[in-house]
């Protein structure tokens, strides 16, 4: 059961880290563009896929289903992805993957707090390595010259990206531990059907931005850079890839793993965010950036390790 999770979580980590590259990819376009569509291309394709099981799943559904998944889907969903399209095109993706990356610690030692998880100091080393790995790539951000698309912009500029980056954070925080604890009180739903009627929520509220960003795009002076065929086919990939298919694969991963685990492996998002960025740069991680991977995955290995083993009775559970 460890193991399937571990792997479902990989999955979502590696679709989830194409919407790092994908601001980078389409720096010409706002966050309010990139948001609208992804979204609304997912609320589409969710309401497709839902379709032919829709009468079973209604019969199912909730007021509170819907209020919570509304609130999933925004905070979730469209704040936390205009937050870091914002962060990505104002500092840059190992910075915004870095202070995303703190993320996997926080939901941990949420976590902690709930029955059957391991204790803080079961899993101390395994934080510390994860911990390390985030300061090896922020000693990299600050040891090496900023990227030349980021280079020029100004204290407020970078410092306004960096606030971005910390709210995406508090967002996604919230959503992981709020999604998860979910799931596991209404195991009504599986996870397919959860994700599709996340996907369908989150197109709703994605119409609430197309007004600004169909001006936003009317708008814009013409450039060369505004690829409307490279912003349709990015869009719509990371809708399906990441939206679809990666949300389908972490709703698997929670129910499968106490949050403890499942929290730490949103570090995968961080890795493959950074392996997709050095291929987009066409270059090799620098020293520090391969540090910080080696340490963030070996952390999250070793914590589903410790996950693995079965547990140590407490002492008033020992036999007399």
């Amino acid at each position: 059961m460890v193991i399937q999770g571990v792997l479902y979580g990989l999955a979502a980590g590696a679709l989830w880290g194409m919407v790092f590259l994908a601001p980078r990819a389409l720096s010409a376009f706002s966050p309010l563009e990139l948001a609208s569509c992804r979204y609304l291309s997912y609320g589409v394709v969710s309401w497709l896929m839902l379709w032919p099981v829709w009468r079973t799943v209604r019969g199912k559904l909730q007021r509170e289903d819907w209020l919570a998944l509304l609130r999933l889907s925004l905070i979730g969903n469209i704040i936390y992805y205009v937050l870091l399209i914002s962060a990505v095109q104002l500092v840059g993706i190992a910075p915004t993957s870095l202070i995303i990356g703190v993320l996997p610690v926080l939901t941990t030692l949420i976590g902690s707090r709930e029955h059957g998880a391991l204790r803080l100091s079961a899993l101390a080393l395994p934080l510390a390595l994860i911990m390390a790995g985030v300061a090896a790539i922020n000693l990299d951000v600050f040891l090496y010259a900023p990227d030349p698309a980021h280079g020029g912009a100004g204290w407020l500029v970078k410092l306004g990206g960096l606030a971005c980056a910390v709210a995406a954070l508090v967002s996604w925080t919230w959503y992981a531990v709020a999604n998860a604890r979910y799931l596991r009180r209404h195991p009504r739903f599986n996870s397919h059907e959860w994700s599709l009627l996340t996907g369908v929520c989150t197109g709703a509220l994605a119409l609430l931005l197309a007004l600004p960003a169909g001006w936003l795009a009317l708008s814009a002076p013409a450039s060369p850079r505004r690829d409307w065929g490279l912003f349709a086919g990015i869009t719509v990939a990371v809708a399906l890839g990441a939206s679809v298919l990666g949300t389908g694969f972490w709703n698997a991963a929670s129910r499968r793993l106490p949050l403890t685990l499942s929290g730490q492996l949103i570090v995968f998002e961080t890795l493959f965010a950074l392996f997709y960025g050095f291929l987009y740069e066409w270059r090799w991680p620098r020293p520090f950036e391969g540090l910080a991977m080696l340490l963030l995955l070996g952390g999250v290995l070793w914590s589903s390790w410790l996950h693995l083993q079965p547990a140590e009775p407490l002492a008033d559970e020992m036999p007399v």
